[in-house]
């Protein structure tokens, strides 16, 4: 008899913060009492500051560390009500005082991550961090999204056929919020409130490449969803 396996159609909160660090434009760097907010990062999400475990790569003595906390903001690239997908706040300590100008990293000892959203609060380890794959749709979830909304709107009230169990009557309208390796996450918005329904491939995508054929594989589910709605009505 075969085993039972689960399929994965959504992120970890470790793989949520991976993408989150790794997609990052700006972060908010707040050590020895100063707020510095940090623009245009290097594509590593810290910017010019290196994370490591406790006890590597230490130059500095215990007295010379600071606290510091760096606090990244996640928003939708689509134009969705309520913009905000999540909040990324990592804590630990600096081995040199945080300079922007600076060409050199500076070594940061890896104290927590928290992830918050509407899932709730989500504790995240360094080696669970380490242990993430990159998700080859982070650098281009944005691109990919506004191109979906702007070129092909019409596209998107499709997908919504794949929804179960079908959205309630008054439903204004269906935005693309997200999108990752397991799936696209639509927002469905109605006039005081909205809903947010995941929409998973059927693999999860290991390579930039593969995630043109998945969409088109949902589209495909949604048409066939159509069709059999319409031969059922």
């Amino acid at each position: 008899m075969r085993p039972h396996s689960t399929r994965i159609t959504q992120p970890t909160p470790a793989e949520r913060v991976h993408a989150i660090l790794h997609a990052a434009q700006s972060m908010t760097v707040i050590s020895d009492g100063s707020h510095t907010e940090v623009h245009r990062l290097d594509g590593a999400g810290a910017g010019h500051i290196h994370l490591h475990a406790p006890g590597q790569d230490t130059p500095a003595s215990p007295q010379e560390r600071r606290p510091v906390r760096l606090e990244f903001t996640d928003i939708a690239p689509t134009a969705v009500r309520d913009r905000l997908r999540a909040r990324v706040t990592v804590t630990g300590l600096l081995t040199a005082p945080y300079s922007d100008e600076s060409d050199q990293s500076t070594c940061m000892e890896f104290g927590q991550a928290l992830l918050e959203d509407d899932q709730g609060r989500h504790f995240v380890s360094l080696d669970e961090l380490c242990s993430v794959p990159p998700d080859p749709i982070t650098g281009s979830e944005a691109d990919m999204l506004t191109h979906l909304v702007d070129s092909h709107h019409e596209l998107v009230p499709l997908l919504v056929r794949l929804v179960q169990p079908q959205p309630e009557k008054g439903m204004l309208r269906a935005v693309p919020l997200a999108m990752d390796r397991y799936g696209v996450t639509l927002r469905l918005e109605y006039p005081t409130t909205h809903l947010d329904v995941r929409l998973p491939f059927a693999t999860p995508v290991s390579d930039i490449d593969q995630a043109g054929p998945q969409i088109r594989g949902l589209l495909a589910a949604a048409r066939r969803a159509s069709h059999r709605n319409r031969l059922t009505a």
